[in-house]
C-alpha cells in the first residue's frame, strides 16, 4: 500500500511539473505567434514596387483605411492602364509585407487587374501589434473590400493570399461574400491544426509524425496557449476556421497546395476540400508536385499563371451578398 501511495504520488508530481511546464510552452508560443517580427518596408521595397509598376504600364499609388479598432492599415494600389475592370486584393504571409506578393501582382497587372498590397496589421508599415491569423483581419479585408468598391468601382473584386495571407482570406468570407472568386494558396485548415503542426515541429519531428505529438502528447501546450490568448488578449483562436468558413459561403475557392510544402503539409487544402463538398460546391484543388510553401509560381510559372488567370476570368460575375 505505501509503494502504491508513493507511486501515485510521484505519477501526480511528474503530471503537475509536465503541465507546468506545457503552460510556459504555452505562453511563450502565443506571445511569439500573436508578436511575429514585422518586416520593415524600406525605400528601395517603394522603389522595386514602383519599377514594376512602371515595366507593366501601371500607376502606383499609397492607401490607408482605419479597421474597427482605431489602427491604421497602408497598402499600394496598382491600376494598369488600360484594365480590364476588375480587381485583386493580395494577402501576404506571417512576418513579411505587402512586397512578398509582387510576384502575383506582376503576372496579374500584366492581365489588365488592378491590383491592392496591404500589409496586414501588426506587420509592414500597418498598424497594431497583434496579429490573430483572421480574428480580427477578415474585417480589416471587408475594409480593405468596401475601400476599393466606393473608390474604384470595379466591376469584379477578387482575392488572392498566400500562408497565413491565404488562411486569412478565407476566414474573410465570413463578413465579406462580395468576392467574385478567390485564390488560396498553402493556408492552414484551422488555427489549431497549424498549432499542432508548429508543436511537433519544434521537437524537429516531421511533417508525418510531427502533428500526432501535437495532437497527443504536446496538446496541452495548444489547450493552454488558446485559454491564455482568450484571457491575456480577448481573440478566440478557435474561431479561426478557414475550412469552417470555406464551407459556409458561396464564393468560389480555388485552393493551391503543393506536394512540397512541409511548412503548413497538403493536408491542410485537402480538408478544406472535403469540409465544402456537398456545402460550397465552387472548391477546387491544385497540388503541384514540385511546389513547396507558396512556391507553386516558382515551380510551374506557365501553370500557375494559366490556372489563376483561367480561375479569375471564369468568375467575373459578382457573389451575392
Amino acid at each position: 500500500m505505501k509503494l502504491l501511495k508513493k507511486l501515485l504520488g510521484l505519477g501526480a508530481a511528474i503530471i503537475a511539473l509536465w503541465l507546468a511546464v506545457c503552460a510556459v510552452a504555452a505562453i511563450q508560443s502565443a506571445d511569439w505567434a500573436l508578436h511575429p517580427a514585422r518586416r520593415a518596408l524600406t525605400p528601395a521595397d517603394e522603389a522595386q514596387a514602383t519599377a514594376m509598376a512602371n515595366s507593366d504600364h501601371a500607376t502606383l499609388q499609397q492607401a490607408a483605411i482605419t479597421a474597427s479598432d482605431g489602427i491604421v492599415l497602408r497598402a499600394w494600389y496598382i491600376r494598369p492602364a488600360p484594365g480590364n475592370g476588375d480587381a485583386v486584393i493580395l494577402l501576404h504571409g506571417q512576418a513579411d509585407n505587402r512586397l512578398g506578393m509582387l510576384g502575383p501582382a506582376d503576372l496579374l497587372l500584366r492581365h489588365g487587374y488592378a491590383v491592392l498590397l496591404p500589409d496586414a496589421r501588426a506587420q509592414g508599415v500597418s498598424g497594431g501589434d497583434l496579429a490573430t491569423y483572421g480574428i480580427k483581419e477578415a474585417d480589416d479585408i471587408r475594409r480593405w473590400f468596401d475601400w476599393l468598391a466606393q473608390t474604384q468601382a470595379p466591376r469584379c473584386i477578387d482575392g488572392l493570399g498566400n500562408s497565413m495571407g491565404a488562411a486569412q482570406l478565407l476566414q474573410s468570407l465570413t463578413t465579406e461574400r462580395g468576392f467574385c472568386a478567390v485564390v488560396a494558396e498553402s493556408p492552414f485548415s484551422s488555427f489549431r491544426e497549424a498549432s499542432y503542426d508548429r508543436i511537433g515541429e519544434w521537437l524537429g519531428a516531421g511533417s508525418q509524425i510531427g502533428p500526432l505529438i501535437g495532437r497527443t502528447v504536446l496538446r496541452p501546450v495548444v489547450d493552454i496557449g488558446f485559454v491564455y490568448v482568450r484571457l491575456r488578449y480577448a481573440v478566440n483562436l478557435a474561431h479561426d476556421n478557414p475550412a469552417r468558413a470555406t464551407a459556409a459561403s458561396r464564393v468560389p475557392v480555388f485552393l493551391i497546395h503543393g506536394l512540397l510544402d512541409d511548412n503548413l503539409p497538403p493536408r491542410n487544402s485537402e480538408r478544406i476540400l472535403a469540409a465544402s463538398r456537398g456545402r460550397n460546391n465552387n472548391v477546387v484543388l491544385w497540388e503541384p508536385p514540385d511546389a513547396g510553401h507558396t512556391g507553386a509560381l516558382s515551380a510551374e510559372p506557365q501553370e500557375y499563371e494559366r490556372r489563376v488567370n483561367g480561375w479569375l476570368d471564369t468568375h467575373q460575375t459578382a457573389a451575392s451578398r
